[in-house]
């Protein structure tokens, strides 16, 4: 049997589309020497780092079946309320993005409540391993706080989360799908890579999720580029209520354009999820994967800003816009 086009020949995992090139240790050199450049000649703008909070309003112990909540913790820490069911999106509470404690992308806005004031967590969501998706201390915490939670995880994971204390995985591959309870999770593409080191580049694999539970369905897109695989993940698992898009850690296009999408890419891949079912109203967006760490070298503040102004270009209605700010939680109600 011909194994996907996502998989390596000799193991591990590559994006399949035309194009996609793997960017190296020169490339990370070049991108500090134009960083630097720019810094001498005062062309960098950093932004505010003064980011608003608000005091979160999710519901304890669940929502009610007609009720979805979505509160920003930050960055892809997102807390779903699907009716009864509490989802966990790249849950990370630590100070800093890294492999250690003195070292690496420093958190700009603390989390907006403590990990041991969540509710009780049924799914946690983990899109893949970089160090601001799948933070080591944060997932030994949950472990221990939230025992009969059901993590899901792409293939080459379950053995870490495993070994950091983790009771219950479940390891997927794209298109895959698996039942808790009375949910249906489902693996999708994501066009991005995998490293915990030098030596292990796409060991392990990404991916985004879908969850479909009690009548609302949701897109988690995890950390990703743009692609062409937008339309078929809604045509297989939507209409979607919500779905969460980066829109952050895009520049320079050079580096980043295969990894990340910016707010234009977002809105790109908005309209290909709405497409494919013309004839509901469209999901509620929300962007995120910015202002909690810098990663790259736009301003901290542009993201929403500029997913704000493409939004309003696109004509789009402003309340499918869950444009929030860390801490927040906006919530739905079905009727009828």
């Amino acid at each position: 049997m011909t194994p996907p086009n996502h998989h390596r020949a000799g193991g591990g995992f590559n994006n399949p589309w035309p194009g996609d090139r793997e960017r190296g240790f020169q490339d990370l050199l070049r991108w500090r020497r134009e960083r630097r450049g720019r810094e001498r000649q005062g062309l960098t703008r950093v932004g505010s780092s003064i980011l608003p909070m608000v005091a979160s309003r999710f519901d304890i112990p669940r929502a009610a079946p007609t009720v979805l909540t979505s509160t920003w913790v930050g960055h892809a820490t997102v807390l779903l309320q699907l009716g009864q069911l509490n989802v966990l999106t790249d849950p990370i509470w630590s100070r800093r993005a890294s492999p250690v404690s003195w070292a690496g992308p420093l958190r700009l806005v603390s989390p907006p409540f403590p990990l041991e004031e969540l509710p009780p967590i049924d799914v946690v969501l983990i899109s893949h391993n970089h160090y601001d998706h799948l933070d080591h201390r944060t997932v030994r915490q949950l472990a221990q706080q939230h025992r009969e939670a059901v993590w899901f995880a792409p293939l080459g994971l379950a053995a870490t989360l495993r070994r950091w204390g983790v009771s219950e995985v479940r390891e997927l591959d794209w298109w895959d799908r698996a039942a808790t309870g009375d949910a249906i999770v489902s693996c999708v593409p994501a066009r991005h890579f995998s490293s915990r080191s030098l030596w292990d580049r796409g060991r392990t694999l990404w991916a985004g999720w879908s969850v479909e539970v009690g009548g609302w369905r949701v897109y988690f897109a995890g950390d990703t580029a743009y692609h062409p695989g937008f339309g078929k993940i809604a045509a297989k698992h939507g209409p979607f209520d919500l779905v969460l898009l980066p829109v952050g850690a895009y520049e320079p296009r050079w580096l980043m354009g295969g990894v990340h999408m910016n707010p234009e890419d977002a809105l790109t891949a908005y309209r290909d999820l709405c497409i494919a079912h013309p004839d509901v109203p469209p999901p509620s967006m929300l962007p995120i994967h910015w202002g909690t760490f810098r990663l790259t070298d736009e301003p901290v503040d542009e993201p929403p800003t500029r997913t704000l102004a493409r939004w309003t270009e696109a004509g789009l209605p402003r309340e499918a816009l869950w444009l929030m700010a860390h801490g927040e939680t906006r919530r739905r109600e079905r009727r009828g």
